[in-house]
Order: C-alpha cells, then sequence, then structure tokens
C-alpha cells in the first residue's frame, strides 16, 4: 500500500517540476498554452504539496503496517511460550 503513495509522490513531484520549468519559458515556446508565469508557478506549488502529503501518507502507512506485523509477530511468540509451559 505504501509503494502506491511512493509512486503517487514521485508522479506529482515530476509533475510539478514540468510546471515550475514552465513558469521560465518566455511565451513565446508556449503556443496554445498558459503563459501566465504565476500560474504555472501556484500549480506547480500545489502539485508539490499534494506531492508531500502523498509521501508522508507513504510513510504513515508504513510505519504502520510494520507496527501491525511486529504486533502479530509478538502475539505468537506468546502464544507458541504458553504451548510450551502447557
Amino acid at each position: 500500500m505504501s509503494r502506491s503513495f511512493y509512486i503517487l509522490a514521485a508522479t506529482l513531484g515530476f509533475f510539478a517540476l514540468i510546471s515550475a520549468a514552465m513558469a521560465l519559458v518566455p511565451s513565446s515556446f508556449q503556443p496554445g498554452l498558459p503563459a501566465n508565469a504565476p500560474l504555472w508557478r501556484a500549480v506547480a506549488l500545489l502539485l508539490l504539496l499534494a506531492a508531500l502529503a502523498a509521501a508522508l501518507a507513504g510513510v504513515m502507512s508504513h510505519l504502520f503496517e510494520q507496527v501491525d506485523r511486529r504486533n502479530e509477530e509478538a502475539r505468537l511468540a506468546v502464544r507458541r511460550k504458553n504451548r510450551e509451559k502447557h
């Protein structure tokens, strides 16, 4: 599950870089596209924030998966220990 969030974060980050680069390109090289640099900067900022949120969700998801796995391993270890006593 966390891998999906990391892929989403990388994709959004890539598009944020493209949007930031578009803000630096002169309007004559952008026929038919919005040539407003502040618009491209705003889009780049929003995409960057979305990428950071997706990366945070990926990290948190990974941490919770790890806690669940270790909790299950500890529970099984206690069960095995109890069975060995009896």
